[in-house]
């Protein structure tokens, strides 16, 4: 039974889509003005792994993440750059996809750009005026947060607490300080579409109103983001689509906590403003998988060398764990497994579902999983090859959900050293052989000398019963 903390009711409750084995799961998306950040990362490998881990449960998940390629933010970047917003949005979208790639984040089944459903989006704020949820002022629209009752339910705020944040009186053109524009007027130079309150361009809040209602119906199970979204943009988003289409638009709403780096709040006016680019240039992108899922996704993680360094350690062990596996048992065979009905309860799979089960705890789970690669561990030092097999096949499977273990551990290894060192790999391979063969002839002063030479290169020998297995010093 699956239970998620859900914002809306400030709790957490049981897992029941509308309807029966099926999911509609609505994630924003990004403001593509600028690369992507580690705050970013994270929101996306959150919903991914929900995504996989409720298909593996057996649903069929309709997911949507959106690209808001239309914004203030888009306009100044291209005014900046001398480029049309149309050339900075497919720069900035091209490039989210590239860093996604690499991070293992899949794609959803649908991704919209806000600027194909502007005709919606007009249709959507004639439906707010004629029920008097909007009005127009001077060629914009607004929406009057006094005409839904339910305004601030989502984010916990009354509508009369939120004033002297937006100061007591509307200014200009607003009749309450806390409606928001549906309709921007086009100011000169600026991108604009014609709607019949004059040329203009959609508000943010509107774009993924529209574009969730389009693919997912007015009513639909998960609606999830970072926590910084939670208001305005999700408390607007809500009430722009109940006023307009009825229904209860998001049952279940899911929101990330933020990244912090070194303790300190992320900032381009910090200097501690980290881009994924700048992240993989640092760590491999599965160390940058784990470390980001290694606390609950509500919580804040902190982007500091020492967790890091943690992930990094416990990804190395597991995957020298693999790495033994494939030595002592073969390549991995093919084993059907499935979390569609997992009843053993002293079983792996049941304890990592039972994790998961709970609110998408990957801490929970990512501890199942590495119970497990000590247990193997202890398995082979016993000589017990019996279960390995499946142990293996277990292991993998469940690391593939959270987006770990995407490798075979030679390829693993290989990228790893050769961002963490320039070392060449051929020629500590060639010291190993040439101090095999010193053994074979006995000269243990040639051996000593060579495993010496590799220590200094920061490259540690382990001789086995398999043959002698390499890693560096990390």
């Amino acid at each position: 039974m699956i239970r998620f903390y859900n914002t809306a009711k400030r709790k957490k409750e049981v897992f029941e889509p509308i309807s029966p084995g099926r999911v509609g799961m609505y994630v924003c998306g990004v403001t593509v003005y600028d690369l992507c950040h580690i705050g970013h990362a994270r929101s996306a490998i959150v919903f991914d792994v929900l995504s996989r881990y409720l298909r593996e449960r057996g649903y069929d998940v309709t997911y949507v993440r959106n690209f808001t390629d239309i914004d203030d933010k888009i306009i100044n970047r291209a005014k900046e750059l001398g480029k049309d917003t149309k050339e900075v949005a497919e720069y900035y979208i091209q490039a989210f996809y590239e860093d996604m790639e690499k991070l293992y984040v899949k794609r959803a089944d649908y991704e919209p750009r806000a600027t194909e459903f502007i005709g919606e989006m007009i249709d959507m704020i004639k439906i707010l005026l004629e029920k008097g949820n909007a009005y127009v002022s001077d060629g914009d629209v607004y929406f009057s947060v006094e005409s839904f009752p339910e305004y601030g339910s989502l984010s916990g705020r009354r509508l009369e607490d939120m004033i002297p944040e937006k100061r007591v009186k509307a200014k200009g053109k607003k009749r309450h300080p806390m409606d928001f524009a549906l309709w921007k007027s086009a100011k000169q130079g600026e991108p604009y579409w014609e709607s019949p309150w004059g040329p203009g361009r959609p508000g943010w809040h509107i774009e993924c109103a529209v574009m969730s209602c389009h693919y997912l119906g007015n009513s639909f199970d998960i609606h999830g983001g970072g926590e910084d979204l939670i208001f305005p943009h999700h408390e607007n988003e809500r009430a722009q689509a109940i006023c307009a289409y009825g229904g209860q638009f998001a049952r279940y709403w899911l929101h990330n906590g933020f990244v912090t780096v070194e303790s300190e709040k992320m900032s381009k006016s910090l200097g501690n403003f980290i881009t994924i680019r700048d992240a993989l240039k640092m760590y491999h992108p599965q160390i940058l998988r784990l470390f980001l899922l290694s606390k609950h996704y509500k919580s804040p993680v902190d982007f500091s060398k020492k967790e890091l360094d943690s992930a990094k350690s416990a990804l190395i062990r597991a995957y020298r764990t693999i790495e033994r596996l494939e030595e002592i048992i073969g390549p991995e065979k093919q084993i059907d497994l499935s979390l569609k009905d997992v009843k053993e309860e002293d079983s792996f799979l049941f304890r990592f579902v039972k994790a998961m089960d709970d609110d998408l705890n990957t801490a929970g789970a990512i501890g199942v999983i590495f119970e497990k690669v000590k247990e193997i561990n202890r398995k082979i030092e016993k000589g017990e090859k019996k279960e390995l097999e499946r142990d293996r096949s277990e292991l993998l499977y469940a690391g593939k959900i959270l987006g770990i273990f995407q490798q075979d551990a030679k390829s693993f290894f290989k990228e790893l050293y050769e961002k963490e060192l320039p070392i060449d790999i051929a020629e500590i391979e060639e010291l190993i052989k040439e101090r095999a063969e010193a053994r074979k002839r006995k000269d243990w002063k040639k051996a000593d000398q060579i495993r010496d030479k590799l220590r200094k290169m920061g490259i540690i020998l382990e001789d086995t019963k398999e043959g002698t297995r390499w890693r560096l010093d990390v």
